[in-house]
């Protein structure tokens, strides 16, 4: 007979629960104590940021190499690309109905001064042009150190297909690959002890920084983001769902604990190590897994392009209201058009969905302003960023999914199983 396990035995995300709760009561109670325990939350950040580049290397170069294939790579490539673009347009028309319906802008009068835009980042997004040079790295040690996902999974893509063309003399980088990715996996799982307190010390920051205010400030606002969030999970994620033959309460259980560290933390770099490996331990194959999670913060962020969306036409409600101009729903599409294409860059840029905000914003409203509003939606921006990063995590998720089923995966058991042949690198070699 298994022993029973005792009452106080509390599971992880049972543990991260609790931290919230308490943390959230610190920084009530005592908020200058609370604003102290920052120090607990850079401590966990940095252990996470600190297992991603060998993370992504090791699984990706192994991944790719155990396909073997340029081809698969590239199929697995732009089904991937497809299938961001089709969802971050449907969270762009979501984003965009529901604040024209609950119009959280209107009535706001904004007051333009000279100290408004001190606070806010100074950095611009970058062009298209600028992300594809940008997604090359010069040095990949510079972007191991600075943390940047998308040239380290450029460099892993090139280096993965040339230790498949080289073919027997690359098993051992190939195993030694293997072997770094199940490490990084089970330093994970060493960090993720820590995970309560990290966690309970980001929350009690967050409460004891701006106070209880920031969880009712702008309320029309962040309601209407959590509304349209929630509507598009249920309507977006659920037809999906449905179409791959999700079983929903499985797949709840493998990413329940990863999005909960992205709603506190506000990063999803915190959640990408433990879902990756949730994701793995829900059958989806390793380069699928190492090659999509890491492709989509760049081009599958869906909470953070739906807040775009709401937000930009906050802003524009606002300056009606302060100016009398209308801004007419051909001008909103416009908007959005020119979001999908600042907001890929955003990954790159420090605090950046407000960067993107306020430099697409500018663009077809007076920037003095869209200056003010911004620094409006900058009191409550962490609270709706928690939002938004949770469900960026959660599309990521879903898309290892969606592209394994593409690729021929099927469900036994409630997990995923590859049916379809893989070629390895002795099958290259010999070829």
């Amino acid at each position: 007979m298994p022993a029973r396990k005792q009452w106080w035995r509390l599971s992880l995300t049972q543990q991260i629960v609790l931290g919230l709760v308490v943390g959230t009561a610190l920084g009530a109670v005592t908020p200058t104590f609370a604003t102290e325990l920052k120090f607990l939350r850079e401590i966990f950040l940095n252990l996470i940021k600190s297992i991603i580049a060998p993370l992504i290397f090791g699984s990706v170069v192994a991944g790719i190499a155990g396909s073997g294939s340029l081809k698969a790579v590239g199929r697995i490539g732009v089904r991937s690309l497809v299938y961001f673009e089709i969802v971050t347009t449907l969270a762009l028309l979501i984003g965009l109905v529901v604040v024209n319906l609950t119009q959280p802008g209107v009535g706001l009068v904004l007051h333009a001064d000279g100290h408004t835009t001190e606070i806010l980042p100074t950095a611009k997004p970058k062009t298209l042009i600028e992300i594809l040079v940008h997604v090359f790295p010069a040095s990949i040690i510079e972007s191991m150190a600075k943390g940047d996902i998308l040239q380290i999974v450029a460099f892993s893509t090139i280096f993965g297909l040339a230790t498949a063309a080289v073919g027997e003399k690359a098993r051992p980088i190939i195993e030694w690959c293997e072997s770094l990715s199940q490490v990084m996996f089970r330093f994970t799982e060493i960090v993720m002890r820590f995970a309560p307190i990290g966690i309970g010390a980001a929350m009690a920051y967050a409460i004891g920084h701006q106070g209880l205010g920031v969880l009712i400030n702008l309320g029309a606002l962040v309601l209407s983001l959590y509304v349209a969030l929630i509507l598009f999970v249920l309507v977006v994620f659920g037809v999906v769902a449905v179409i791959i033959g999700l079983p929903v309460r499985t797949f709840i259980e493998y990413v329940k604990e990863p999005f909960l560290l992205a709603l506190v933390t506000t990063s999803s770099e915190s959640a990408l190590p433990k879902a990756m490996e949730n994701m793995e331990q829900l059958g989806v194959p390793r380069r699928i897994v190492g090659f999509v999670m890491p492709l989509g913060y760049s081009f599958n962020l869906d909470g953070t392009t739906l807040y775009l969306a709401m937000a930009s036409v906050f802003l524009a409600q606002a300056i009606e209201t302060t100016t009398g101009q209308p801004f007419s729903l051909e001008q909103q599409i416009m908007m959005m058009l020119a979001l999908m294409v600042t907001s890929k860059g955003v990954a790159a840029v420090p605090r950046a969905s407000l960067v993107v905000l306020l430099a697409t914003a500018s663009s077809f409203m007076d920037p003095r302003l869209v200056a003010v509003g911004v620094a409006v939606i900058f009191g409550v921006d962490e609270f709706m960023d928690m939002a938004r990063t949770s469900v960026n995590l959660l599309g990521n998720c879903l898309a290892t999914v969606v592209i394994a089923r593409w690729e021929g995966c099927r469900w036994e058991n409630n997990r995923l199983v590859e049916t379809r042949p893989v070629t390895n690198y002795h099958t290259v070699s010999a070829a």
